[in-house]
């Protein structure tokens, strides 16, 4: 006959139960107080390299776009405001406050660029196009030189506002998106295809996506509503163009 198992072995299996849970949850303390160490020594050691290289992390947009990345890979936003501090953001903390300025200036500037061209372009514009009409512009943050990376930076800035602004990749080109409106995938297959050809017409996007007529002119007509292309009238065949490629060819 089986004998039941005694009590005393209930208690070493509890008793051990008990001194696995702690012992796990030691370790997990050890760890989150190793990353909490690592990442403070982190930060320090970027503190030191943004005093050390303050010049170029200014004057040299590649390098501050560098160091931009080297925060965020550690959970730092550099444009972020810091809790509890009442010296602003991390740029302004590490650098003083030319740069901090330079990327709220910045970011002024880009939603000048994008009311601006709104009625032209149905407020989607080119990163670099709007960093090209920047430049012809008052100069920023003591002439420091914009990059596209600067430009999506002061973008991403605006977000906290709930602006409606944003950065979309339409093809291969970024573009700002000034308007709370979001392409949907049709018009954003015709925008792509407008980078490609400059034009299209409604029996291109038959031909070539093999939509039914309906769904070519209801893309086109949503997107010409919205100033996003404009059409040309004196074609043999309605022409629709983005306003970039008939800004160029005019």
């Amino acid at each position: 006959m089986r004998k039941g198992v005694g009590l005393g072995a209930l208690d070493r299996r509890q008793l051990t139960s008990q001194q696995y849970a702690s012992h796990g949850n030691t370790i997990r303390a050890e760890h989150v107080s190793s990353l909490t160490t690592q990442l403070s020594v982190f930060q320090s050691l970027l503190h030191q390299f943004s005093i050390t290289h303050a010049k170029d992390i200014r004057s040299n947009p590649t390098f501050r776009a560098e160091f931009a990345r080297m925060c965020n890979a550690i959970g730092v936003d550099p444009l972020s405001s810091s809790s509890g501090k009442k010296d602003g953001s991390f740029w302004a903390q590490m650098l003083g406050g030319s740069v901090n300025d330079f990327y709220f200036e910045l970011a002024v500037r880009v939603v000048e660029v994008c009311q601006a061209t709104r009625e032209l372009n149905g407020g989607l514009i080119g990163v670099s196009d709007c960093r090209e009409r920047i430049a012809v512009g008052r100069r920023i943050g003591g002439g420091m030189e914009v990059s596209d990376d600067d430009i999506i930076r002061a973008v991403k800035s605006l977000r906290p506002l709930g602006s409606g602004f944003g950065v979309v990749t339409i093809g291969k080109e970024l573009m700002i998106r000034s308007v709370p409106k979001e392409l949907n995938t049709d018009q954003s297959r015709v925008m792509v295809a407008l980078q490609v050809m400059g034009y299209v017409t409604i029996s291109m996007l038959r031909a070539n996506l093999d939509w039914e007529e309906a769904r070519a002119e209801t893309v086109l007509q949503d997107l010409l509503a919205d100033s996003l292309v404009w059409v040309d009238e004196q074609a043999p065949e309605f022409e629709y163009w983005s306003p970039s490629s008939m800004a160029f060819h005019s």
